[in-house]
This record gives structure tokens, C-alpha cells and sequence, in this order.
């Protein structure tokens, strides 16, 4: 069950988005990616991701250069290792993925819907 203040952190973080995240939400609202739906800001268990699709069980994570950091890294390890003891895929892009690549990260979100659980490398 999500927390109170997850929800009002989550609406604080769609009013202040960044200029990455406004561009992905710009690809991913309104079903534009093969219809389906997308939310952004979404409290999750005791997290708050940045785009996930319920039906596809797929969460986007968009990362600023601090998510480069040791400690940062180990976090984020945390919550994708928690995610995906929740059913859910995780895929990450750097801010300067979304600006300077938009078809290929397009691609990969596409590749993730598609196959939202592959199997894990030998």
C-alpha cells in the first residue's frame, strides 16, 4: 500500500519534471507507444518510478548524471532488484539518451514491452 506522503512527493515530481522526463512523457502519454498506457510519478510499494505501464509490468527510469554516483548506484540497484521480485521489467535511459537518441530508446522500450521477462543471461 502506498504512503500518504508518496502521493503528494509523486504529484511535486510531476510538477517539477525535468526537461528529460518531459520529453519521454511527451512519447509515452496518451497510449502512443502500440496503445499502451503509461503513468509518470507513480508510487510504487516504497518508491516513486519515473514511468511505469501496469499492463506491461514495465517500469522507465530516467537518470541524471547523480545516479552515476557509488551510493546512488547501490540505491538504484536496491529498487531495481525489488521491482523485479514484483513481476516488474526495469529499463533505464541517461538524460542524454532521451535528448540525443530518441529512436533508439524508443526502440528499447518497444523491445520491452515485447518481451517484458526475458530470461536472464547463462
Amino acid at each position: 500500500m502506498d504512503k500518504p506522503h508518496l502521493t503528494e512527493r509523486a504529484r511535486e515530481l510531476r510538477r517539477n519534471e525535468t526537461d528529460a522526463e518531459r520529453l519521454m512523457w511527451s512519447w509515452l502519454r496518451a497510449k502512443q507507444i502500440n496503445g499502451v498506457k503509461f503513468r509518470r510519478q507513480q508510487p510504487i510499494g516504497g518508491y516513486i518510478v519515473d514511468f511505469v505501464s501496469f499492463e506491461k509490468k514495465l517500469i522507465i527510469e530516467v537518470d541524471g548524471g547523480q545516479h552515476n554516483f557509488d551510493d546512488n548506484r547501490e540505491d538504484d540497484k536496491v529498487r531495481t532488484e525489488w521491482f523485479e521480485a514484483q513481476g516488474y521489467r526495469v529499463i533505464r535511459f541517461w538524460n542524454s539518451d532521451v535528448y540525443a537518441n530518441r529512436e533508439g530508446v524508443l526502440y528499447k522500450i518497444v523491445e520491452a514491452m515485447e518481451d517484458p521477462h526475458p530470461d536472464p543471461l547463462p
